[in-house]
């Protein structure tokens, strides 16, 4: 049995040390990261079980990624490979203000892209706890799409728990089209992650942040849903109309990028081990997050121990 089964794409990241430019950089540090595989990094170092599911080119980079997740307890072995396709890879240039960081994708036809509903192990769906992944897959193209609707499918067939996150991506999809991408798997999931630019992109939301909780929840109130405010901290609604705001962890920001799937992968272990307590799943998923801040790289590199260290020695308000 597993705790939690992923599915999603995961690339290579390069990028320029020392907040150098891609244009005149001549070296490039290589990273391993992906919206799932980096949830998957959390949960399993907090002490859960894990298995990522995706499609890799069959070469040395996908043998490198799946090395990098072994190495952190995530079990890769219903992974696809592909002896003809190629990996997916971008290259992130980090800024600072006034100067914000950028992202080029080099992704277009990756093996992930072309993943098929056929590949998903089946039976793996009536293996695990919770299943989770995130508008990001659906995005990158109609098979990949059409493999995580039927994986949400056969999971909830098999009665696990849903977990998606909308991640929105503006250079994937645009707001219509990807609102009507996540439309189908925020209607099932028992758990659903969303910041609140992307409530107001997609869902046209707007006022004070509470007002935008409390639509996400009139249109799925079966689901817990937690909405990321960036320094506002988060929100967090449950199926029954209970809403706590969660405020944020001081943390000096080294690495931002992965930090929602840090937040996520706190909340979703809090959620798996003391069910029906949304403020503390806050609170972890806060501490998570800011962890994830002051580390560099995709990956939320946390142990248990330091964010309980965290939550025992910085207060954050916590309203109801």
């Amino acid at each position: 049995m597993y705790d939690v089964v992923t599915l999603g794409e995961t690339m290579l990241r390069l990028t320029p040390p020392n907040l150098e430019r891609l244009e005149r950089s001549d070296t490039l540090v290589i990273e391993v990261g992906g919206s799932e595989s980096n949830v998957s990094v959390g949960l399993s170092r907090l002490g859960l079980k894990v298995a990522w599911l995706s499609r890799l080119a069959n070469n040395a980079l996908g043998h490198k990624i799946t090395s990098v997740l072994r190495g952190h307890g995530i079990d890769t072995q219903d992974v696809c490979w592909s002896d003809s396709d190629r990996l997916g890879i971008y290259y992130l240039e980090e800024g600072r203000p006034p100067r914000q960081s950028s992202v080029v994708y080099d992704r277009k036809d990756s093996a992930m892209s072309r993943m098929q509903a056929a590949d998903l192990p089946e039976e793996i769906f009536s293996q695990t706890r919770l299943f989770h992944t995130s508008g990001i897959t659906l995005a990158i193209s109609d098979s990949a799409r059409e493999t995580a609707q039927k994986a949400f499918r056969l999971a909830k067939e098999g009665g696990v728990k849903l977990s998606f996150d909308v991640n929105y991506r503006a250079k994937l999809a645009s707001p219509t089209e990807a609102k009507a991408q996540c439309h189908p798997f925020m209607s099932e999931a028992d758990v659903i992650f969303i910041a609140m630019r992307d409530a107001k992109a997609l869902f046209g939301l707007s006022g004070e942040p509470e007002n935008i909780l409390e639509a996400l929840h009139k249109a799925y109130p079966q689901a817990i849903i937690t909405m990321t405010m960036s320094s506002e901290g988060s929100l967090g609604i449950n199926a029954e109309g209970q809403a706590f705001r969660q405020g944020i962890f001081q943390a000096e920001a080294v690495g931002r990028i992965g930090g929602g799937d840090a937040y996520a992968a706190g909340f979703l272990y809090s959620y798996l081990t003391k069910p029906g307590e949304l403020a503390e799943h806050l609170r972890f998923a806060a501490a998570a997050a800011a962890h994830k801040y002051s580390t560099p790289g995709d990956m939320p590199l946390y142990r248990l121990e330091e964010i309980r260290t965290i939550l025992n020695s910085q207060s954050s308000e916590v309203s109801r």
